[in-house]
């Protein structure tokens, strides 16, 4: 009688290449999305579900795409819509997909020297802020924050690249390092709230301004292109895509809270 010299797993696995038994993927994402720690709550949950883990690079926007057209990266999850479509447009990626949205809030020192507590619209607080001249710490990484807060100064036609050193400075750094560096200096800066929320070096800081339309924050997810990428993993960052767009994939989005407050609000199209 003949004995199978393989378990019966490796010799299906070998037949049936799409069937899943753990393994890995790799996911570049947003400082914002890692530092509120909402990879930590709901990683967990999709290995679970799937045995498949999860590694995530948290970098800006900018270097996340950056690092997936050089095929560093089976999926995708930044917050810049404009620069996402164009990854997909030139072959980088399959298709975007809204995941979740929260919004951006100006902090700054709780004495408000540029009193934009009273301000009616982003537009005005800004105008405010480049009229007094107070420190503005921006990202300045080409993150999704940063291109933000960039189109903000471009619609109140303040050409901030001329200030840069001055009033306006930049410190090429992740949200949670410029939070502490507007801390440390009482200065203005835009932050994402999930970050901002779950920052403990709040010092004199407070939330200042928050609520204009403008300020909305929209996260998507992005397949890299198996025809650019012959090794992305396709199969399987097809599953954690499909889970993150699911009802469940969505409703634990909608569960994550720190200190009782919601920081993601799932809006994925199914």
């Amino acid at each position: 009688m003949h004995h199978f010299k393989y378990p019966i797993y490796f010799l299906l696995s070998f037949l049936i290449p799409s069937l899943t038994f753990g393994g890995e993927i790799l996911l570049q994402s947003t400082t914002s999305t890692n530092n509120s720690g909402f990879y930590s709550y709901i990683l967990p949950k999709f290995k679970n579900d799937t045995g498949i883990s999860v590694k995530v690079v948290a970098v800006g926007t900018g270097q996340a795409i950056r690092n997936a057209q050089n095929c560093d990266a089976d999926i995708l999850i930044v917050h810049a819509r404009k620069a996402e479509e164009k990854f997909v447009a030139n072959g980088g990626g399959i298709k975007r997909h809204n995941l979740m949205y929260n919004d951006f809030v100006v902090v700054g020192p709780h004495e408000d020297p540029a009193q934009i507590r009273e301000s009616k619209t982003i537009s005005e607080a800004l105008i405010s802020i480049f009229r007094l001249q107070p420190s503005f710490i921006s990202r300045g990484d080409n993150s999704g924050t940063h291109k933000k807060e960039l189109e903000l100064w471009q619609k109140v036609a303040v050409s901030v690249k001329e200030h840069s050193g001055k009033w306006y400075k930049e410190t090429g750094s992740g949200m949670g390092t410029t939070l502490n560096i507007a801390a440390e200096l009482d200065a203005y800066t835009i932050s994402d709230r999930a970050t901002w929320l779950t920052f403990k070096n709040k010092r004199e800081l407070r939330i200042l301004f928050e609520g204009d339309p403008l300020l909305f924050n929209q996260y998507g997810a992005v397949l890299v292109n198996p025809a650019k990428c012959p090794k992305t993993k396709i199969e399987k960052a097809k599953i954690f895509l499909n889970w993150l767009l699911s009802e469940n994939g969505q409703s634990e989005i909608q569960n994550y809270t720190v200190n009782g407050i919601q920081l993601f609000y799932p809006n994925a199209i199914r």
